[in-house]
């Protein structure tokens, strides 16, 4: 019997539940990007079908909620996942889905995609209400950008000022940390990200990078959370690192001359 030489565990595994992005800028395709930049095997639960690219969405078809949890079954009872963030989930059926196996979901991140680039809300109040009440509960960080937190809350959410109420308010429906995502919050000059945690809030900065090429930001910091969480950091070591790797992806990526739109993110292996 020969014996097998140089096993190990493997790498920590990861899941995103997303949407495809025909452009691979976002959605699944930036996620296993940024897993694989991270070290962190990635594993994928495909909640829609777009045809997009730089310049935009042309069409969305979303996979039935039962495709959706089939997914999820045949991941889970197989490997060994450590984190998991949520993009977008398509219909308020399927964030009744994700938030059925949530329990078996740990590390859960969810970024609320819920309003496009253009301003355009993409679901219904109905899915904007199973995600406040479902989902949050269950998740470990919420990740909305300034236009979804105004969209949850039913307020505006401008500066930084707002930003960081509006984690708070959030941070009621029970997840265990809020981000709202301000980019270039009205007033400064930094990309400002405020943070509700342990029942503070603060705020997580950059210097501000002037390109088009940020399609996906959203997506990459999501899941370069979920990578760090996976591979066994604790939550604002998690953040804080995320933050970096985002500006070093806009950064490396800034002057890229893909497509007719806002371009992608640059990918790893910087941290």
């Amino acid at each position: 019997m020969s014996a097998v030489v140089g096993m190990s565990a493997g790498p920590p595994v990861a899941m995103t539940i997303a949407g495809s992005d025909s452009g691979g800028g976002a959605g699944i395709q930036a996620d296993l990007k940024t897993f694989a930049a991270h070290g962190v095997f990635g594993t994928s639960v495909i909640t829609a079908l777009t045809a997009q690219n730089t310049a935009g969405v042309r069409a969305i078809s979303a996979v039935d909620p039962s495709f959706v949890a089939a997914q999820l079954e045949a991941v889970l009872d197989d490997l060994p996942v450590a984190a998991v963030k949520t993009g977008m989930l398509a219909t308020p059926e399927t964030v009744a889905v994700i938030a059925k196996y949530a329990p078996r979901l740990p590390g859960l991140v969810v970024d609320p995609v819920l309003v496009a680039s253009s301003g355009d809300r993409l679901f219904t109040a109905d899915a904007e209400r199973a995600y406040l009440e479902l989902l949050f509960p269950h998740a470990a960080v919420v990740t909305p950008n300034l236009r979804e937190a105004s969209v949850l809350l039913g307020r505006e959410v401008l500066d930084a000022d707002d930003a960081a109420k509006a984690a708070a308010d959030l941070a009621a429906f029970g997840p265990r940390c809020v981000v709202v995502k301000g980019g270039h919050l009205r007033g400064s000059a930094e990309a400002v990200d405020a943070i509700w945690y342990d029942g503070r809030t603060s705020l997580l900065t950059a210097p501000w990078i002037t390109t088009s090429n940020n399609h996906g930001t959203g997506c990459t910091f999501a899941a370069s959370v979920v990578s760090r969480l996976a591979s066994g950091e604790d939550l604002p070591t998690a953040l804080d690192g995320a933050k970096t790797y985002v500006h070093n992806a806009l950064t490396r990526a800034a002057a890229w001359s893909l497509g007719a739109g806002h371009g992608p993110l640059a990918w790893g292996p910087f941290r």
